[in-house]
């Protein structure tokens, strides 16, 4: 049985859980609770030294420790419903969008929820390691958040998807990313095509996991 190491609190776990859950691939769940920090102890480092989640197990044994993995896996292996786009147009589309958000989106919520909570402290950074807060980096994240809010939303207009003309890996990243914005203090409430986007994308069984 294909498991699947998850948090069910974080966004990074929430992106395997759609994305396997769009696949159709059946897996069972542990949960690692980030709270207690369960993924920093010998048990979940023995499954991943990284310390990070997600992580999936296939049945074979081999341990995927990321989301490019576990999506590269899922596509290759399961390649209908495509996620990554159909054309080769597409697929660069699809992962041209998916990076802006991991940089603009995620990096720049993680700048601010790390270097701003005190639940966080020397914890700046996700992994092995700790880092120090840096509060001028707080602030810039949330900058860099309107900015990518805006950035989305003037994109979104007249679309249906992020990318191409089909749901895909940039339409589960940028939800999550918009949802997860709001830890720190931003919604999308100004931006008008985010929020018709995003409530279509609501009407998916997946991302109500």
């Amino acid at each position: 049985m294909i498991t699947l190491y998850d948090y069910s609190m974080a966004p990074s776990p929430r992106r395997a859980r759609i994305f396997l859950a769009e696949k159709g691939i059946t897996h069972e769940t542990v949960q690692i609770d980030m709270r207690k920090a369960q993924q920093m102890g010998e048990d979940y480092r023995a499954i991943n030294p990284d310390c990070t989640l997600p992580a999936l197990r296939l049945e074979d044994g081999h341990i995927l420790t990321d989301n490019a993995a576990i999506t590269a896996w899922a596509e290759a292996s399961y390649p209908n419903p495509p996620l990554l786009g159909n054309t080769p147009l597409e697929k660069a589309e699809v992962a041209s969008w998916n990076a802006k958000i991991e940089q603009s989106g995620f990096m720049a919520i993680a700048e601010a929820l790390r270097n701003s909570n005190p639940a966080m402290k020397d914890r700046a950074l996700p992994g092995v390691h700790n880092f120090a807060q840096i509060p001028e980096l707080a602030q810039r994240g949330k900058e860099r958040l309107n900015i990518f809010m805006d950035m989305l939303n003037a994109h979104i207009e007249g679309r249906e998807f992020v990318a191409g003309n089909a749901f895909s890996l940039a339409d589960i990243s940028a939800v999550i990313a918009v949802d997860f914005a709001k830890v720190v203090g931003v919604t999308p409430a100004d931006h008008a095509h985010i929020v018709a986007w995003r409530a279509r994308m609501a009407q998916r069984p997946s991302f109500s996991l």
